[in-house]
């Protein structure tokens, strides 16, 4: 299975450096969310990543090989890009057939059988399909190209609620068959936050966090109460965000709980909360987060 590293990383257009010194590892075997804002840089980061586009220094090697105009590393990926890239002109079945030219280990049947589950028409043109079944499409033909690496920038585009569970509930499948490599970037975290294992955080051309989700969701908590009592709580910790309704304050910490925090919780008579998976990227990526 493939293991990517990424090492100094830096993407310029024009003045705005989009890509401001990445470094970090995707793990062979492991489920990767991407998240960041619109304009957060991931897109781009994937599409260095894919060699589809140059960056200005730093480097990405795949199994110890450098990516970079690198056919042997780059035919373990399969990047399905928000971007319609595809033939539009083809059916959808001839886009099967025409992938399997560059993707050996391309399962025909099994792209029959989610297109079945899925109710995709595989007669249709591309260019006749809906939102949804474009990103279908699209979901179907990375899922069934049998890549170590399997990237997927914003999946569930057009998706009903239905149609998103089943693709959630097919890629676990792919991944336990195939211990592959998945980075998923997307919005809705609330979705994925069972799914992933590990979370990377993009702001401003930067790794924000990178961890599991379970240390990176340990690293915070939030209290709440009287705003006074909650103030006297807070004065000596890093605070990521708060929220105050009437005189009542909800106020989230970066930082881990020790025993003598817990006593003056119940001292002051705060409350203790976890902080979800979206709470938290909201808190860290917003304006003046951490």
């Amino acid at each position: 299975m493939s293991n990517i590293k990424i090492s100094g990383l830096v993407k310029i257009y024009g003045s705005n450096k989009v890509l401001d010194n990445i470094s970090l590892e995707f793990e062979s075997g492991k489920i990767y969310g991407l998240l960041g804002r619109n304009g957060a840089g991931k897109t781009t980061l994937l599409n260095c990543i894919t060699n589809r586009v140059f960056f200005n220094s730093g480097e990405i090697i795949v199994d110890g090989e450098s990516a970079i105009e690198n056919d042997v590393a780059l035919s373990k990926i399969y990047f399905m890009t928000e971007r319609d890239l595809l033939p539009t002109e083809y059916k959808v079945k001839d886009i099967f057939k025409w992938t399997k030219d560059f993707y050996k280990n391309f399962d025909m049947d099994y792209a029959k059988k989610l297109s079945e589950l899925f109710e995709l028409n595989i007669d249709k043109k591309l260019r006749s399909l809906s939102t949804g079944y474009n990103s279908i499409c699209k979901i179907i033909i990375t899922l069934a190209s049998n890549a170590e690496v399997l990237i997927f920038d914003e999946p569930v585009l057009g998706l009903d609620a239905n149609h998103r569970e089943l693709f959630y509930s097919e890629l676990l499948k792919v991944y336990e068959k195939n211990e592959s490599t998945i980075i998923l970037s997307t919005h809705i975290i609330e979705e994925i936050s069972d799914l992933i294992e590990y979370v990377v955080i993009i702001k401003d051309g930067k790794v924000l966090k990178c961890n599991s989700v379970e240390s990176l969701i340990s690293e915070c908590y939030a209290v709440s109460g009287k705003s006074d009592k909650v103030d006297e709580y807070v004065k000596d910790k890093k605070i990521v965000s708060e929220e105050v309704l009437g005189g009542f304050k909800k106020v989230t910490i970066d930082g881990k709980r020790s025993n003598e925090d817990s006593m003056r919780v119940k001292e002051l008579d705060l409350e203790i909360s976890k902080v979800e998976l979206q709470k938290l990227f909201v808190n860290l990526t917003s304006k003046g987060g951490v």
